[in-house]
C-alpha cells in the first residue's frame, strides 16, 4: 500500500486515488457484462415461451445465464472487497489527518480565540440586554420628568 508522509502525516496519495478510480470503471464494465446477460437470459426465457417444451427450455437459459453470471459475480465479489480496503484506508488516512490538524497548536490557539470571542459577545449581549431592561422600567419615570418639563403654565 503507498503512502506518502507530510509533516508526519499520512496522506492519501494520488496512486491510491488513481487505483480507486481504476476499480470503479472495472466495475461499470462488470456491471455492464451483468445487465447484458441478464438481457440475453430475458429474451431467450421470452423465446422459450414459443416453444413447446417451455420447462425444459427456460431451465437451459437458466442454466446458460448462470454460466455467464457466475464468473461476473466472482470478479465482483474480489472487486468490492479491494474497493473497501481501498476506501477504508484512504478513510484511515484522512481522520488521521484531521485529528493531526486538531491535535496542531495553531488550532488550539485558534479554538481558544474563538471561545474568548464568544464569551466576550455573551457579556456584551448580556450587558446590552440588561441596558435594556434598566431603560423599559425607567421609561415611565423618564415620560413623567418629560411631561412635567414640557408644561406651560
Amino acid at each position: 500500500m503507498l503512502i506518502s508522509s507530510v509533516s508526519g502525516v499520512a496522506l492519501a496519495t494520488p496512486a491510491e486515488e488513481a487505483e480507486l478510480d481504476r476499480l470503479n470503471k472495472i466495475e461499470q464494465e462488470l456491471e455492464l457484462q451483468r445487465e447484458w446477460a441478464k438481457y440475453r437470459w430475458g429474451k431467450a426465457t421470452s423465446e422459450c415461451y414459443q416453444n413447446y417444451w417451455v420447462d425444459y427450455c427456460v431451465r437451459s437459459a437458466r442454466a446458460t445465464y448462470r454460466k455467464e453470471i457466475d464468473p461476473i459475480q466472482e470478479q465482483e465479489v474480489a472487486l468490492h472487497e479491494v474497493q473497501r480496503n481501498l476506501r477504508k484506508s484512504i478513510k484511515d488516512q484522512e481522520d488521521i489527518k484531521r485529528a493531526a490538524e486538531r491535535a496542531s497548536e495553531q488550532k488550539a490557539a485558534e479554538r481558544s480565540a474563538n471561545q474568548r470571542d464568544y464569551e466576550e459577545k455573551q457579556k456584551d449581549a448580556a450587558a446590552r440586554a440588561a441596558d435594556l431592561e434598566q431603560r423599559r422600567k425607567d421609561a415611565p419615570k423618564r415620560a413623567q420628568e418629560n411631561k412635567a418639563g414640557t408644561q406651560l403654565d
